[in-house]
């Protein structure tokens, strides 16, 4: 009776080789958070605190919030655009992050780190802040940029929180997978942000971000109504997923990055190959 052979277990290397290591991304996404706290910090100390010039020569609020919004839309749409936006996917928000996973665009132990990494990266990018500008991060006009339901209440916060994060992932999805416009993803993403913080920051602060409000809630110690901003994004975003999912049937997505012409590696596309469910160059 002739032996069975037998295939040689693979050595550690080629085992390795199959499950590459994703630490560059997780790291990216700490310091993308981190620097649009860092950012969002230092803009409403220059926009709010009394001892800027600004609040003298720019008196209205709704003007200074105007301002703001077009800094923060900004910065994000330099962070989706820039070498690391570029490379990681430039999601910086744990309700992003696990809205693709529920689409199949990121493997769940990519997004289990993403979200850890984001909470991470948001809560030291607070901490440089207060390094750079001292006790005016802390100052009752900027406190730690902190988001808390407005003079409406906690009830029209959250549904203010659900409305602008469906919004968000409503046309963060269409525009990502139109072929001609999915480039602009991250421009529609950071003008959305933009209105968001003109408009509706007086109803809930303008967060659609659970790290980016813990980032600021864990130095100031804030924790009003913390709730609302782990759930109300979560469930907007995860409400345009599905609504998405109905409508596109079984059609494959794009990528789970908001820029996906460039030359950095994407581990989701690499993900999605594993999984046999990539559409291939069209998906680019």
């Amino acid at each position: 009776m002739t032996a069975m052979r037998t295939e040689p277990a693979p050595p550690p290397a080629s085992r390795a080789a199959a499950k590459p290591s994703h630490w560059q991304e997780y790291a990216i996404e700490a310091a993308l958070l981190g620097t649009f706290m860092l950012s969002a910090c230092l803009f409403t100390v220059v926009l709010f605190h009394p001892a800027s010039p600004v609040p003298g020569l720019v008196p209205d609020r709704l003007l200074r919030r105007v301002l703001m919004g077009l800094a923060m839309g900004s910065t994000a749409v330099s962070l989706v655009y820039s070498a690391w936006g570029k490379q990681s996917g430039a999601h910086f928000n744990p309700a992003v992050t696990l809205t693709f996973a529920r689409l199949g665009r990121v493997a769940p132990r990519d997004a289990a780190a993403y979200v850890v990494a984001q909470f991470l990266g948001g809560i030291a990018g607070v901490l440089v802040a207060m390094l750079l500008a001292g006790r005016l991060v802390a100052d009752a006009s900027v406190r730690y940029a902190v988001t808390v339901p407005g003079p409406a209440g906690p009830g029209v916060a959250f549904a203010a929180e659900v409305v602008i994060s469906f919004i968000l992932m409503t046309v963060v999805l269409e525009v990502s997978n139109h072929p001609r416009l999915g480039r602009f993803t991250g421009l529609c993403a950071g003008l959305l942000v933009a209105i968001f913080i003109s408009l509706e920051a007086p109803l809930s602060g303008m967060s659609m971000n659970p790290a980016r409000t813990v980032s600021s809630a864990v130095w100031a110690h804030e924790w009003t109504a913390l709730w609302i901003y782990f759930t109300a994004p979560l469930l907007g975003m995860l409400g345009a997923a599905e609504l998405h999912l109905l409508r596109r049937g079984p059609q494959p997505d794009a990528c789970a990055k908001l820029h996906h012409q460039n030359e950095k590696r994407c581990i989701f596309c690499e993900h999605r190959m594993a999984q046999g469910t990539s559409r291939g160059p069209a998906a680019l």
